[in-house]
């Protein structure tokens, strides 16, 4: 059988149904809470002699931030600036002031009210894999990403709730990089209502960025930066430097009310120390400076802790995804943003090349990683392939399937008079079955979760149905989302007057991006 004669109808989100097996089912996973105690690996102690040690790498040994204006905001915070060395170090007054004026809850404005989010402790928000610049799928085989590819991997994530905001997903290796943002832009905008990325790649691509984001939700300039309407992803270059787009663009994002999400990316034994303490003592103090960066370009202005740290084969030096390692990372990051007071940013992963068990084992073990760990965004979670070389479109099925799992288990397990079954238990005799007690009868249609790809038939059914594995029927199924699914609807005036500005931006010469 054919992936496309596999094609099952897509099962997202059960809407609410009324039914005589179950009345409604109501879950809903726009606005998901952690249920889980944070689980330490470092006791107290061993918290605070981290976070003592990063701000002495902080005091002593310092960053090189490449862009001079950053240099310039530091010094007037009162770092100490080597600008003939590019070397800034921070004093720790200075981060606990920035740790200070850094808000604990930052809300997101989406396109939607019902897609708003609140980004705290607490929270979990998910979102898919993002930044590569090749996409694969059974179909048509592994090719460089497209701005095609993009926009269709925008209407799939726009049809699972468990997807809280948009991100870069794949790279469009077909549209020049000084009017990629256009593109893309675009597409989060016509394609989804819920909250978008935005690259930073220097002043001129953010700016365009905020002007097309501002006109689309028909908002003045006063109220596009009184709220957050959309984020970044600032990665620093470890070990401790920080370049001219990545501090730019805390700089201006600061400075208009958007969100900033800090993550420095230390591999264990290749651009941080091979232990993970030693890792997330470098990686934290990257991102305190950072964040310091910006609370000194705009005291309380959003801002995330961010971390994502893993270890490399130290055969190869590849990275590698889903590690013990990480997964300890994972959640000694959590303790050093429980710490700071921060809502943070952490991730999944996977080095697997192809959507395979070593994939989603990765996948989940990281993923699991950073739930226990308390995180308030999970990026990379639906779709990675290669350590973010390639977005698989069976992958981004498959992962949704346990990322959907994760928001059911956020979801409260009612246990009142009746889901305490004393009727049914008095009804079924011993060595009987609960099939048809009339507890059962009342609620089997909504009582379980009902799987995207799963195929819980005996062998002998999943034979006679064509033996379909779990990759093909995640072909069918985003193929059917693909045709099937109901057009975002959007303003045709604000699309046009949208058109209008990529138009005459392109023509201008667009915006090559800053380095």
């Amino acid at each position: 059988m054919t992936a496309r004669e596999a094609k099952a109808r897509p099962r997202r989100r059960r809407p609410a149904r009324e039914s005589a097996g179950g009345g409604k089912r109501n879950v809903d996973y726009r606005r998901l809470r952690n249920p889980f105690p944070p689980v330490p690996v470092f006791s107290s102690d061993e918290v605070a002699a981290l976070h003592d040690a990063a701000l002495q790498v902080l005091e002593e040994l310092g960053m090189k931030v490449l862009l001079p204006e950053a240099r310039a905001i530091f010094a007037t915070g009162g770092a100490e600036v080597d600008d003939a060395e590019q070397l800034v170090r921070i004093g720790r007054d200075i981060v606990e002031a920035a740790l200070a004026s850094a808000p604990p809850s930052v809300p997101m404005k989406a396109g939607a009210r019902h897609r708003d989010l609140v980004l705290e402790l607490g929270a979990v928000t998910i979102q898919s894999g993002g930044g590569a610049p090749h996409a694969t799928d059974l179909e048509r085989g592994r090719r460089p990403a497209t701005i095609a590819d993009f926009r269709e991997l925008v209407r799939i994530t726009q049809q699972f709730d468990v997807l809280h905001m948009l991100n870069p997903l794949v790279e469009p290796q077909d549209v020049l990089v000084h009017l990629r943002h256009y593109a893309v832009t675009e597409a989060q905008l016509t394609l989804s209502d819920k909250v978008p990325f935005i690259f930073s790649r220097g002043s001129p691509q953010v700016r365009d960025a905020f002007a097309m984001i501002r006109d689309y939700r028909g908002l003045s300039q006063d109220d596009f930066e009184a709220e957050s309407h959309c984020f970044t992803i600032i990665n620093t270059n470890s070990p401790r430097q920080l370049d001219i787009p990545m501090a730019q663009g805390l700089i201006d994002f600061a400075r208009h009310g958007q969100l900033s999400i800090v993550t420095p990316f230390c591999l264990m034994g290749a651009m941080a120390p091979v232990t993970v303490a030693g890792a997330l003592v470098l990686s934290h103090a990257e991102a305190l400076a950072a964040i310091a960066l910006t609370q000194l370009a705009r005291p309380g202005a959003p801002v995330l802790y961010g971390a994502f740290a893993s270890n490399v084969d130290m055969k190869s030096g590849a990275p590698a995804f889903g590690t013990p390692e990480q997964v300890k990372a994972n959640l000694g990051a959590g303790q050093l943003a429980r710490f700071i007071g921060l809502p943070w940013r952490c991730a999944a992963g996977c080095a697997a090349n192809i959507n395979d068990a070593q994939a989603a084992h990765e996948t989940q073990m990281s993923a699991w990683g950073a739930l226990l760990g308390g995180c308030t965004v999970m990026l990379h979670a639906a779709g990675w392939l290669e350590g973010g070389l390639t977005v698989s479109y069976e992958k981004f099925i498959t992962d949704l399937e346990a990322m959907q799992i994760f928001a059911e288990l956020c979801a409260p397990t009612p246990a009142g008079e009746a889901d305490l079954a004393l009727d049914a238990l008095r009804e079924v005799a011993p060595g009987g079955h609960f099939f048809a007690a009339a507890h059962t009868m009342e609620r089997y249609q909504s009582a379980f979760y009902e799987p995207i790809v799963a195929d819980w038939s005996n062998f002998g059914t999943w034979t006679e149905r064509g033996a379909v594995d779990a990759n093909h029927r995640a072909t069918g199924i985003w193929q059917s989302l693909l045709e099937t699914a109901d057009p975002h609807p959007i303003d045709q005036a604000k699309a046009e007057a949208l058109s209008a500005f990529i138009e005459r931006r392109s023509a201008e010469g667009g915006a090559p991006p800053e380095s």
